[in-house]
């Protein structure tokens, strides 16, 4: 099959011909036919996690169930599913608590179902390889989708739609009334923005460096828009909330300043949630005594803290019914071939998310 490899961080990937073992017990086949570039994804092909190479990426994925492992019961031929990263062992104490995105367990990207097409070892990025037609992954990975969802527009439920909406939901669980800060209106941010809707916050500032991503976040659901070039943009979002602040901060980008900053836009019991994966080794510095004094919370948020089986039932509805936009986070479209323009398009800021087709 085809796939896209990575075989050298902050090189292009490559479009080569691989092999995939058929499921082994307890695993499923699905074909991909469409995966969203996400920046997970090009921080690992960045080099940023230091992540094993050879390695297919690519984790926010949608297609059909073609071929099932013994011991698998709920899915079968065809059924359309969301392929995640999400892999869970279902038994460590936060599986057995409701919490299995915090699983205990975590996935070994060199125990893979892939190799090159010589027999050598090819990496499972981010526990999932959807950069390629078809991928093997575990049931706790996947989800039944409808079929009045475009596969574009599912795809978007892997990632970027249950970290965003999920970091207000889930983690956060903002409470209804509150003052919310966004900072990065990208992807993750315009879904934290609609988490922070749903939520019922009476005040949504959404905080970025482009002037045309803050045009986007007011059609999300953000009441106000600051502009972080400016000196000082905390002063901005004091303003905006009567000089009080916000009750919660959300840094959807992996950048350090963004989270260091943060800290300033919070009202005294305030939560800086950090939704964003900085690179491997960045440190935060902070003054403990100012988070004490004013006894705020440093909260981090993996993938929203969701709960496959709870969470995408519920976004599906909340879609149905007209009150979660998912088509219109779709940017752009792109044929497998043309991946990489895909990923340089994202990288340039140009996409809410751009989504390869298979």
């Amino acid at each position: 099959m085809r796939a896209a490899v990575c075989r050298e961080h902050g090189k292009p990937v490559e479009i080569e011909d691989v092999c995939i073992r058929p499921p082994s017990f307890g695993e499923v086949e699905v074909a991909i036919e469409a995966c969203a570039i996400c920046h997970s994804d090009i921080h690992y092909i960045e080099g940023a996690w230091r992540g094993p190479l050879p390695a297919v990426v690519g984790h926010e994925a949608a297609g059909r169930v073609i071929r099932i492992g013994a011991g698998v019961t709920e899915y079968a031929s065809n059924d359309r599913v969301l392929v995640t990263l999400l892999r869970t062992c279902g038994s460590c104490h936060n599986c057995s608590t409701g919490m299995p995105a915090r699983c205990e367990n975590k996935a070994d990207p060199r125990n893979s179902p892939l190799t090159m097409a010589d027999g050598a070892p090819l990496a499972q990025g981010l526990a999932t390889a959807a950069f390629a037609e078809r991928t093997v992954v575990y049931p706790s990975q996947l989800a039944p989708i409808p079929d009045d969802i475009p596969m574009e527009s599912a795809a978007l439920l892997s990632c970027g739609v249950i970290t965003g909406v999920g970091s207000a939901v889930n983690t956060a669980a903002v409470e209804p009334g509150s003052a919310v800060a966004v900072i990065g209106t990208g992807g993750v941010g315009l879904n934290a923005i609609q988490g922070a809707v749903l939520c019922g916050a009476s005040q949504i500032i959404a905080v970025d460096i482009s002037e045309r991503k803050l045009e986007s976040a007011r059609e999300f659901g953000a009441t106000d828009v600051v502009l972080a070039t400016k000196e000082k943009p905390y002063r901005e979002v004091k303003k905006l909330t009567g000089g009080r602040g916000v009750d919660y901060a959300f840094v959807t980008v992996g950048s350090i300043d963004a989270c260091e900053i943060a800290l300033r836009y919070l009202c005294q019991g305030g939560s800086l949630v950090i939704v964003g994966m900085p690179a491997d080794g960045a440190k935060m510095r902070l003054e403990p005594v100012i988070i004490a004094g004013l006894s705020q919370s440093l909260l981090g948020s993996c993938m929203g803290d969701t709960n496959l089986r709870r969470d995408i039932p519920y976004l599906i509805g909340l879609y149905r019914q007209k009150r979660l936009k998912l088509d219109e986070l779709v940017t752009g479209t792109y044929p497998f071939d043309r991946i990489n323009d895909a990923i340089r398009n994202t990288v340039e800021g140009k996409a809410r998310r751009n989504v390869v087709m298979f």
